[in-house]
């Protein structure tokens, strides 16, 4: 049976339906007996149902900007070994 951990690290497959039948029956096993899970289950099912739903909106510019810039500043902190 897998753990809460191994619930969360296949999460992703299982709702994009791209993990192997065996698993997947194990992972809802265990959302049926852990309500932890179960719950994290059904609020990210749902969540994507909602967001599916929903026409794409660009990004303001001025937020775009903000950020790239916070991103880019990530990134050469990172490089520079911080």
């Amino acid at each position: 049976m897998p753990t809460c951990k191994d619930f969360l690290r296949e999460l992703s497959e299982y709702l994009d339906s791209s993990i192997d039948a065996e698993t997947r029956q194990e992972l809802d096993r265990h959302a049926a007996e852990c309500p932890n899970c179960w719950v994290l289950l059904d609020t990210t099912q749902k969540t994507l149902k909602i967001y599916k739903g929903c026409e794409p909106q660009a990004v303001p510019a001025g937020i775009e900007a903000k950020l790239l810039a916070a991103i880019q500043k990530k990134m050469d902190e990172k490089k520079a070994g911080g």
